[in-house]
């Protein structure tokens, strides 16, 4: 079963029936005694943590962990994630560790499919790592399954699949993609015609029109027009052209379009831009993650199709001061290197995994880091400060929201952004909690 540690037999069997007990002699009997204080003392030390070889102890005080995302890929890539936990324990080993436990970061490709995930996670299980933290995958039925049988913990994945959510080894940071399309389909609703979504035909898109049409429902408005596209799609004509005819519908409301393509969500606004003169104004919105700052900036700014558009995130703007202890790792760490944008999703979600990792190992006094401490601190209540980024996070049953579909979810809330001017800023101060519109999602 899952997360139950192995007894190990006794040194000495029962006698088999029949079988003739022998008396030691004087100098087997001084044997086994200097064997039992050996063993003794070996108990003893490994319940302290102090055994040379194993993982998390004073012995050996590294603690290895994974980040794994997809790079180099033709469809969503996201390097800035490994990239970002790599310079984070250049950065926490260059300042006495985690609780004094020098930090080891392991990364893994996979693919952006399947077999690459599986790998991923096998790897993982190889290495003995303790925990896989701040990762990005779609196939969460392929690296959950190897680390579950592991009994290693996911530690603030990027909350893309349902799986995340369900697994009892998750402990994710936000509220993932249902969070996202939740809160932006509440916001959609009050001022938006028809919506139309593009997104791609794939397993995990598959979900995002039904989470949006839960914030639409909650506000009144009609479901969703869902137009599907090929996740390593290179154009999107086609796509573009059947989401604004959706869009322009009724003309006694302005339209909104939804493109909810992660990387290709930019390719999709080429194609969105040069048709959309030929069909009545929309408006235009999506979520942190297919759009962020960067994102508008290649687009033209101020003067790009997103100016005005609408985006629901799960942290706040990039340019929020709170982001500041994470920027300056960046810069002492990771000067140069174009894979980070702090702005991303993605960098910001491992920022707040390892932030949890930090905690968790400081939570243990300098004893013994392994996978099954790290589940046990994270079960038994600690809670975990991330500096306003996030709400406090707790992953206990009483934390857990009453969403049947996504029973690990422990942080509903997300923040409202606006681009105007060409930035992303706050449409509304604080978090907003959207539990109650997911808890919708199974009605």
């Amino acid at each position: 079963m899952t997360g139950r540690r192995r007894t190990s037999s006794s040194p000495t069997s029962p006698s088999a029936p029949g079988a003739v007990r022998r008396t030691a002699t004087p100098r087997v009997k001084t044997a086994l005694i200097a064997t039992g204080a050996l063993v003794a003392c070996a108990s003893l030390a490994a319940a302290c943590g102090v055994v040379p070889g194993i993982s998390g102890g004073s012995g050996d005080d590294t603690v290895t962990v994974m980040t794994w995302a997809p790079q180099n890929t033709s469809a969503t890539n996201k390097p800035g994630m490994p990239a970002m936990a790599s310079a984070y324990a250049r950065w926490v080993n260059a300042h006495g560790g985690l609780g004094g436990h020098k930090l080891n970061v392991l990364t893994c490709n996979d693919h952006n499919d399947y077999v690459g995930a599986a790998k991923c996670a096998r790897l993982a299980v190889k290495k003995k790592v303790v925990a896989v933290v701040g990762s990005y995958s779609q196939f969460g039925s392929s690296f959950l399954s190897p680390l579950e049988s592991a009994g290693i913990p996911y530690i603030g994945g990027y909350g893309l699949t349902d799986d995340e959510f369900k697994s009892v080894l998750s402990y994710p940071v936000n509220g993932g993609q249902p969070a996202l399309l939740a809160g932006l389909g509440e916001e959609l609703g009050k001022s938006c015609g028809p919506v139309a979504m593009v997104r791609p035909d794939t397993v995990a898109g598959d979900q995002l029109p039904l989470l949006l049409d839960s914030g639409l429902k909650a506000a009144g408005h009609a479901q969703v027009a869902d137009v599907r596209a090929a996740e390593d799609a290179t154009a999107f004509d086609s796509q573009a052209k059947s989401a604004l005819e959706q869009a322009t519908a009724d003309t006694a409301k302005k339209g909104c379009v939804v493109p909810s393509l992660d990387d290709r969500t930019g390719t999709f606004m080429d194609s969105f831009r040069r048709l959309s003169t030929e069909y009545p104004a929309v408006r235009t919105a999506s979520v942190l993650g297919s759009v962020d700052q960067s994102v508008i900036n290649q687009s033209g700014g101020g003067s790009g199709p997103y100016e005005g558009a609408y985006v629901t995130g799960w942290y706040p703007e990039s340019t929020d001061k709170r982001w500041d202890p994470m920027k300056k790792v960046i810069r002492e760490e990771a000067f140069g290197d174009n894979r980070i944008d702090p702005a991303d999703a993605g960098v910001q979600t491992t920022w707040i995994a390892y932030t949890v990792l930090k905690e968790v190992v400081e939570s243990l006094g300098g004893g013994r880091v392994s996978a099954n401490t790290i589940r046990s601190a994270l079960d038994n209540g600690l809670k975990v400060d991330t500096g306003g980024l996030t709400p406090s996070l707790r992953w206990r049953f009483q934390d857990l929201t009453a969403v049947v579909d996504f029973p690990r979810l422990i942080n509903s809330s997300v923040t409202f952004q606006v681009v105007h001017q060409g930035q992303l800023v706050a449409a509304r101060k604080g978090f907003v909690d959207v539990s109650k519109t997911l808890e919708s999602t199974t009605e």
